[in-house]
C-alpha cells in the first residue's frame, strides 16, 4: 500500500530588524525555500494561510511582539467598487493591458527607480539595482506573469505588476508606476484591473499582501469593498478598518514551534 506524505519543508526565521510599517517596531518573518517539483502546490497552500512569495522564498510574519500585518485578499464576487474607484476606471480607460512571461526589461526599471525614487527611496528596495531587479522579476519557480499597463496613445509604460497565478486566485506580488501621474491613482486601477482579470478567469480571489494597521503605506488596502484578513487561522471579513489597533503584546504572536505546527501541507501526490 502506499502512502502521500505531506510536502512539509524546513522552515527558517530572519533575525529582527526595523519594521519598515510601524515605527520603534522589529520585523521578523518565518520563512521557507520554494523549489521542486511541488513548488507550485506548496505555494498555492502557504498562500491560503498568509504567506507570501519573494523570489524563491515564501514568508509571514512572525514577530515576537506584533501581529499587526495580516494577510489580505478581495472575495471577487462581494467586491463593488466605490465611487472614488469608478472615477479610477474612469481615467484609465486610455490604458493597454499586455502580460507576458516573468521578464526584466530596461523600461521597467526605469519605472521601477522612478516609483521608489518618488514614494520609497527610505524602504529596504531603494538601493535594488537593475540585476536583483531582474532577480525579483524573473526568479520564480511557479506560474507567474508580467502584466504592464501602456498609455494607448504614447505607448509609454506608465504600471507593471508582477502577478502570481494561484488555484484559487491571482497574487500581486509586487506593482510600481509613474508616480508623476496621481490623478490616475494607478495602484488602485492596477487592483481594481485585477480583479476584474479574476473575474473573466474564474478565480475567486486576489490577494493583496499585507494590511498593517496604523501604517499610512498600508492603508490603501482596506479601502476594496469585499477584502478578507488572515487571523488566527483563518480567513474572515475585514469589517470596520478602524476596529483594529497596533498594539504589542508579548503574547500576540504564538511560539514558532507553534505556528509551524499549525501550517498545513499539500500531500505529495500528483
Amino acid at each position: 500500500m502506499r502512502h502521500s506524505l505531506p510536502l512539509a519543508p524546513q522552515f527558517y526565521v530572519t533575525a529582527p530588524q526595523p519594521c519598515p510599517y510601524l515605527p520603534g517596531r522589529m520585523e521578523r518573518k518565518l520563512f521557507t525555500a520554494l523549489q521542486g517539483d511541488a513548488a507550485e502546490k506548496l505555494n498555492d497552500s502557504l498562500s491560503k494561510q498568509g504567506f507570501r512569495r519573494s523570489q524563491n522564498v515564501l514568508y509571514r510574519p512572525s514577530c515576537s511582539e506584533c501581529a499587526a500585518c495580516l494577510s489580505a485578499r478581495i472575495v471577487v464576487d462581494a467586491f463593488r467598487p466605490s465611487r472614488s474607484q469608478r472615477r479610477s476606471l474612469k481615467r484609465n480607460t486610455g490604458l493597454v493591458r499586455r502580460v507576458s512571461s516573468p521578464w526584466a526589461t530596461e523600461d521597467q526599471y526605469d519605472l521601477f527607480r522612478s516609483y521608489l525614487d518618488a514614494r520609497h527611496a527610505d524602504g529596504g528596495m531603494a538601493d535594488m539595482d537593475v540585476f536583483e531587479f531582474a532577480a525579483m522579476i524573473e526568479e520564480t519557480p511557479i506560474r507567474s506573469r508580467v502584466i504592464e499597463y501602456h498609455d494607448a496613445d504614447s505607448g509609454d509604460l506608465v504600471a507593471v505588476c508582477l502577478t502570481d497565478m494561484l488555484d484559487d486566485g491571482l497574487s500581486m506580488v509586487y506593482s510600481f508606476y509613474d508616480p508623476k501621474q496621481v490623478r490616475r491613482s494607478l495602484g488602485t486601477w492596477m487592483i481594481l484591473d485585477h480583479v476584474d482579470i479574476a473575474r473573466t478567469a474564474g478565480l475567486p480571489y486576489v490577494y493583496l499582501g499585507y494590511w498593517v494597521p496604523g501604517s499610512d503605506k498600508m492603508g490603501y488596502k482596506a479601502q476594496f469593498s469585499g477584502t478578507e484578513i488572515y487571523r488566527k487561522g483563518q480567513w474572515e471579513p475585514l469589517g470596520d478598518p478602524g476596529d483594529y489597533r497596533a498594539e504589542t503584546h508579548p503574547l500576540s504572536t504564538d511560539p514558532i514551534a507553534e505556528q509551524v505546527a499549525n501550517i498545513s501541507f499539500p500531500d505529495s501526490r500528483g
